[in-house]
């Protein structure tokens, strides 16, 4: 009956599987960075930041303005009323600020970069989560499938032990033994399913996707055993390394700051031309004392200079070189932190390569050792101690193996992007 009850569950679930939507890692990507939350609030930064950099947000072009007024007014002494009619249209328009618009519209394309190249950080950081979290689900459905090996052999054991108890040939004592042992692996392995389900909605949330969505995993879960070199990765962290251009950025921004404060040194010189009109009127005890209208054009030149300003202007300049030396102090910082960083995910990754290897090893031993010492449990050359010992140690020695795969998975996710490799998949 349990073998019939076993199939039905298989063909159950080969049929909820058939129906599911396929997900590979390169789809899971694809949909993150189209609906990740933070991503579509990031892009919605750098598009403020689009908008803002163009010449007029910088103040080279003029301004023009239209104003009108109707004014009325009543004597009460002289029984007078009047009217004044106003419109006017004007342009201002700065010639000269000490060359500010320049260095404003250069600090608004600054910004802009910077903008973009937060944006793409949190590509990158997007991308290895999204990786680490879809084989995250991958491990902890290998582990499953462990945990479901030893369950089943749990299962023969005290099936066979029943059989041996129904012929005389066991005692009730070895049937309630198998029998915990049994109902224990299968606790752990409705523990492991539930983490299954946990890990597959992580993975959604970070799509943007339904918690209710299933998904048929096709990637393998294997880990790429290539070598790297470090003096490469290191030229490469340095040349496309995401965080540190917008660190040099930041200092490009702050060379801006101390432009735009030089520049309150200089006259400014502006230009304001522009038309009036006029019409006034007056009607007092029943005839009209005043009727006249003005046309008037004007234009007209300015020039401003501030010959004292109690030092802010010095100051201003002083603070901003202050923080473009502390710029440039992070920029050395950054790369500092940067490579360190490097040295660390290098080493990681060396290490974890080996333990891989010897992972693969152990796990050879350990299932020879299982199915030697199944025979010899079932010929009674080993007791149920011993053989629920072996099983241990097989659930441990799986255990550590897929855990290196993975470890293995997340270094060479940190390396290809502290190196910059993740943005060429997202901008193809």
């Amino acid at each position: 009956m349990k073998k019939i009850t076993y199939l039905l569950i298989a063909l159950f679930l080969s049929a909820s599987v058939a129906g599911q939507e396929t997900l590979t890692l390169s789809k899971a990507l694809e949909q993150a960075l189209e609906n990740n939350y933070g991503l579509i609030i990031s892009r919605a930064s750098l598009d403020v930041a689009e908008i803002n950099n163009n010449w007029g947000t910088a103040g080279r072009y003029p301004t023009i303005g239209f104003d009108a007024s109707d004014n009325n007014s009543y004597e009460l002494n002289s029984s007078t009323y009047a009217n004044r009619l106003y419109a006017g249209v004007g342009l201002n328009w700065v010639l000269f600020d000490g060359f500010r618009v320049n260095f404003t519209k250069a600090k608004l394309e600054n910004l802009e970069d910077l903008t973009s190249g937060q944006l793409a950080v949190q590509i990158e950081s997007t991308i290895e989560d999204i990786i680490l979290v879809y084989y995250n689900v991958l491990l902890q459905k290998e582990q499953l499938k462990v945990l479901e090996t030893v369950m089943q052999l749990s299962d023969d054991r005290y099936q066979y032990e029943l059989k041996k108890k129904s012929l005389g040939g066991s005692v009730t004592y070895n049937v309630l033994q198998a029998q915990n042992v049994y109902l224990t692996d299968k606790a752990n392995f409705l523990n492991q399913e539930m983490l299954v389900r946990n890990s597959t909605r992580n993975l959604n949330f970070m799509m943007g996707v339904e918690p209710s969505q299933t998904w048929e995993f096709t990637e393998a879960f294997e880990a790429d055993t290539s070598s790297f070199t470090l003096a490469d990765l290191l030229s490469k962290m340095k040349a496309d390394n995401q965080s540190l251009k917008n660190q040099y950025t930041s200092l490009l921004l702050s060379e801006n700051e101390t432009s735009l404060q030089k520049s309150a040194y200089y006259p400014s010189v502006s230009l304001g031309t522009g038309l009036d009109y006029s019409h006034n009127w007056s009607y007092s005890g029943g005839a009209q004392t005043l009727n006249s209208e003005n046309i008037l054009p004007y234009g007209n030149v300015r020039l401003s200079f501030d010959i004292y300003s109690a030092g802010v202007r010095k100051r201003g300049v002083e603070i901003a070189r202050i923080n473009e030396d502390v710029a440039k102090v992070e920029v050395d910082q950054m790369e500092h932190a940067l490579t360190n960083e490097l040295f660390n995910l290098f080493d990681f990754h060396q290490v974890r390569l080996e333990l891989l290897n010897v992972a693969n090893e152990n796990l050879a031993a350990a299932e020879l050792n299982l199915s030697i010492s199944e025979d010899k449990y079932r010929s009674g050359v080993i007791n149920s101690f011993n053989y629920r010992d072996i099983q241990l140690i097989y659930l441990s020695v799986s255990y550590q193996r897929l855990q290196a795969v993975y470890n293995l998975i997340g270094s060479k996710a940190g390396l290809t992007r502290i190196t910059g490799g993740f943005l060429g998949y997202a901008s193809e």
